[in-house]
């Protein structure tokens, strides 16, 4: 398979989600606004949706993939199926026991995570109501992960990027049909969540079916937790989950610095966030999906020089990407917001203040993807000691930047984006000089060429940019259909000018073009 034609099929299913996700939170903006009844329900689904991107998307899939590839080109396809079905046990179980434990204890898990809201009777008890509804998301979506695990090492990577849409369309059918017949309408927010879980599962399992490796999880867990296979997932998990999930703990601390700020703090975040996860799906997120069965089968393969070109490829892409990605949010801000947000209760201030964050955000972008191609360079190898303890320095600096960014600077909400941002950077430093201090990634010729010529690539798309945003108070006072046509305008404009500076330069598609690992 061509990685560059498969990283164009799960960037393109990401991209429908993501657009569909904007459809989601204009929805929402536009019913809701930013204030105490999204403050509850942003709150209310970030611990489940933590633990996905911590447990499922992180964890589990870094240590499994790898294992699993192993089984599957060394065990053949019936040792796999025994693998698959104990790990499947070993999960449901682990995660119907964690999913009561989250309902029953929402009320402390809330004032762990919001204390702030504790001030306000109503706010703290719809936000306990919420947590109760979302906190199933993570027993859903860790099977799904599971499924989706087995899928991207059998090559299978469409229908795992796809499943998201799903949750996106569950948001937009029960805001617009269903939130008016719930006496609290947040409410509809919650069971949005509960029902896209339920059908991102079910999404599953035709595609499992039909390579024949459909999970079957029994009660027999002694046998599952006897099985070499799952103990070795299991050993890589613990400290996988530290070293892959740093960027998620500390947007939960975040939640707790914000919960204490400005009300409508979270919500600025939150949309930020949102807007600064658009490229990092669409690149980071499809990037390591793609990189990491082939980089465990060239470990497996023993072929050091082999996996070496790989990241070296991997890395070019990123900055080829990430970098005017997010030079481009930082410049175009305001018309972002603006177009997609500035709607019914979400106000001119909303948009200035979400604007403050997303520029934050946007200083660590290309840290932040580069991380999730870096890290798998360290977990296709079973290495997880390092990534744990680079993980770690950045945790502590992200809390240290906050200190200084918040409580000394006062820069509110933005510094708290700002402290993240840095922090991806670092932790994408340290990963990097890992490797290369490993022996285990030697960068490729032509660097210091290839660098500079995307830096005059990205210098003339971002004097174009400039030039055409105009005024922000025109974007404030514009209707939408000018936002639209004049945000369209301007995203094209930045691509074009972009990648046509890199064609003059001498780039061409062809020479990205690299195989998987066969």
């Amino acid at each position: 398979m061509n990685l560059l034609r498969a990283l164009a099929t799960v960037s393109g299913m990401t991209l429908l989600s993501r657009i569909l996700g904007f459809v989601r939170d204009f929805i929402v903006a536009r019913a809701f606004g930013a204030g105490l009844a999204t403050d509850a329900f942003f709150v209310a689904f970030k611990l489940p949706n933590l633990l996905r991107r911590m447990f499922a998307e992180g964890a589990f899939s870094q240590a499994f993939v790898p294992i699993l590839g192993e089984y599957k080109n060394k065990r053949g396809d019936a040792e796999t199926r025994v693998l698959v079905n104990h790990v499947a046990t070993i999960l449901t179980l682990v995660l119907f026991a964690v999913t009561a434990l989250g309902v029953a204890a929402a009320p402390v898990l809330v004032w762990i995570s919001a204390p702030g809201f504790a001030a306000d009777a109503d706010k703290f008890e719809l936000t306990v109501s919420l947590t109760r509804i979302t906190f199933p998301y993570i027993f859903f979506m860790s099977l799904v992960a599971l499924a989706g695990g087995i899928l991207n090492t059998w090559s299978r990577f469409a229908l795992p990027a796809f499943t998201p849409v799903v949750l996106n369309l569950s948001f937009i059918g029960m805001v617009l049909f269903a939130a008016p017949y719930f006496a609290q309408p947040a409410m509809a927010l919650g069971w949005s969540v509960f029902l896209g879980g339920v059908l991102q599962l079910a999404l599953q399992f035709p595609a499992l079916r039909r390579i024949a490796m459909m999970p079957r999880p029994s009660l027999d867990w002694r046998a599952a937790w006897a099985d070499p296979g799952v103990r070795r997932i299991l050993t890589l998990m613990g400290p996988a989950l530290v070293g892959v999930s740093v960027s998620q703990i500390s947007l939960l601390i975040n939640t707790i610095f914000a919960s204490f700020l400005d009300t409508g703090s979270v919500s600025w975040l939150y949309y930020a966030d949102r807007l600064m996860e658009f490229p990092s799906g669409m690149l980071g997120v499809a990037l390591g999906t793609i990189l990491l069965p082939s980089l465990s089968k060239y470990h497996a393969d023993a072929r050091p020089e082999d996996y070496s070109r790989l990241l070296d490829w991997g890395l070019r892409l990123t900055l080829m990407l990430a970098a005017p990605a997010a030079l481009a949010l930082a410049l175009l801000a305001v018309p972002l917001i603006a177009t997609l947000f500035h709607h019914g209760a979400f106000g001119a201030n909303d948009v200035l203040r979400t604007r403050e964050a997303l520029v934050a955000y946007s200083i660590g972008l290309t840290g932040l993807i580069l991380v999730k191609v870096l890290a798998p360079g360290f977990y296709a190898r079973q290495n997880v000691g390092t990534p744990v303890r680079i993980a770690l320095v950045s945790l502590a600096a992200t809390q240290a930047m906050n200190a200084l960014f918040v409580f000394w600077l006062h820069l509110q909400h933005t510094g708290l984006a700002l402290s993240i941002g840095l922090a991806a950077c670092l932790n994408a430093a340290l990963l990097y000089f890992g490797l290369r201090r490993h022996g285990v990634y030697q960068p490729q010729p032509g660097w210091l060429i290839f660098t500079g010529k995307l830096a005059v690539a990205m210098g003339v798309m971002g004097a174009l940019l400039t030039f055409g945003v105009g005024a922000e108070g025109d974007w404030l006072a514009a209707g939408t259909l000018r936002r639209v046509l004049h945000l369209s305008a301007l995203v094209g404009l930045g691509a074009a000018s972009y990648f046509a500076t890199l064609w003059v330069l001498g780039f061409r598609l062809r020479d990205f073009r690299r195989r998987a690992a066969e």
